[in-house]
């Protein structure tokens, strides 16, 4: 079974996360039945960017890296509370772990400034949102900033708005299971 962690940050947005976990379950109940995605956050109950309330599976504390075979992080907004979390050490430093044990990242959106901030994208390819202030901030990271929707660099998926969010979640399906399951799986998804 390949295990999914999904890293929520106060203020994510819920549609980018939310493709995370269709496309898992979908896998797992219609597809190849070989994915599980877990959430994750700093504290047990978080809001997403319009206030909603989440209660997460795990606290970041818990994580065992070698439990899990790939992190997904989508963005958020800044007017919520997204980078409070998202630039915290503990949030950088599973980031971190996920890339030392050379686990494939997928993010969506400003869900790739974490990544730059911690460091693992450093002289590689990547995209974030695309507005002039949030590509600034990537490439103040030491990233090469590239003007494309979806960017993938050594098993680290960026992705520059919300629109990009569900091939974003099936290219995670297809790098974990095969092209031909993430076929499957976007057809039965009416994708």
């Amino acid at each position: 079974m390949k295990k999914v962690l999904l890293l929520l940050a106060d203020g994510f947005e819920v549609f980018e996360a939310s493709v995370f976990i269709d496309v898992m379950g979908w896998n797992l109940e219609e597809g190849d039945q070989s994915t599980q995605l877990f959430t994750c956050a700093l504290q047990k109950e978080i809001k997403s960017s319009f206030n909603q309330r989440f209660i997460v599976d795990y606290e970041v504390g818990e994580i065992d890296v070698r439990d899990f075979d790939a992190l997904t992080i989508p963005g958020g907004f800044e007017v919520y509370g997204f980078y409070k979390d998202a630039y915290h050490e503990k949030f950088l430093e599973l980031i971190r772990s996920f890339r030392a044990h050379n686990k494939i990242i997928a993010t969506i959106c400003v869900g790739a400034l974490p990544l730059g901030k911690s460091g693992v994208l450093q002289g590689k390819t990547a995209t974030v949102y695309n507005s002039a202030v949030r590509r600034e901030a990537l490439r103040s990271f030491g990233v090469q900033v590239l003007d494309q929707p979806i960017v993938l660099d050594d098993n680290m998926i960026t992705s520059w708005n919300p629109s990009t969010a569900i091939d974003v979640a099936l290219l995670l399906l297809e790098l974990l299971t095969s092209s031909e399951n993430a076929g499957k799986v976007r057809g039965l998804m009416g994708f």
